[in-house]
């Protein structure tokens, strides 16, 4: 066992960290076990080995414990022997990178939104705050359909955008489906055993 992924079954960051150590297929080295955790519900585990009391964290025994997914990915694409899944070198590693940071935005934008309009007490919600997060997807799901890459080969932006693209529908979050090329690859990537291998699950609970 290389170590330990503190986990939580609907979080797009975690899913993410997951999908990632099955791609690189190293998941079989690691133990997954769940956490909730939200700012609502504190949990100490967690805390313990992330100041954020966020999930994901790898338990790595002997050695610090590391957070968050884009760390822990990286991390893992040092442990196997195969093609990296974050190129090392030329455009292709600063095109992956920028599209697994569109997808930690998409994640947190989806977030605020559920802030928003479920979470928050109505009588604090913001509706035109949740309108600015919209266009922010809207945005995101427009450009993506103009300008990824669909044809190339697996890396971490497209696991990142994998996850977060479930987890908005997941959610019920605005849609990307009004975009067929979008659409269409992730539908294609939905079916990979990673994807298979890691279904969202649960609720957040606050306490």
């Amino acid at each position: 066992m290389i170590a330990t992924l503190l986990y939580q079954t609907h979080s797009p960051f975690a899913r993410k960290a997951l999908v990632f150590a099955h791609e690189a297929r190293v998941v079989a080295d690691i133990a997954v076990i769940h956490h909730e955790t939200s700012p609502m519900l504190r949990n100490d585990e967690v805390f313990a080995h992330n100041p954020l009391g966020k999930v994901p964290v790898l338990l790595r025994p002997g050695l610090p414990a590391l957070f968050d997914s884009t760390v822990i990915c990286a991390y893992l694409d040092t442990l196997h022997d195969g093609p990296p899944l974050i190129p090392a070198v030329s455009e292709a590693r600063w095109q992956a990178l920028r599209l697994e940071a569109l997808a930690q935005g998409l994640a947190d934008a989806g977030i605020a939104i559920r802030w928003e309009n479920e979470r928050r007490p109505e009588a604090l919600r913001f509706p035109a705050l949740s309108d600015g997060y919209v266009a922010k997807l809207e945005a995101s799901f427009a450009w993506l359909e103009r300008e990824m890459d669909f044809g190339a080969p697996v890396h971490v932006g497209q696991i990142a955008l994998a996850t977060t693209l479930d987890w908005l529908e997941f959610r019920g979050l605005p849609s990307f489906r009004a975009h067929p090329r979008l659409s269409d690859w992730f539908d294609g990537f939905a079916t990979r055993a990673s994807m298979r291998a890691t279904p969202l699950s649960g609720d957040t609970i606050d306490g």
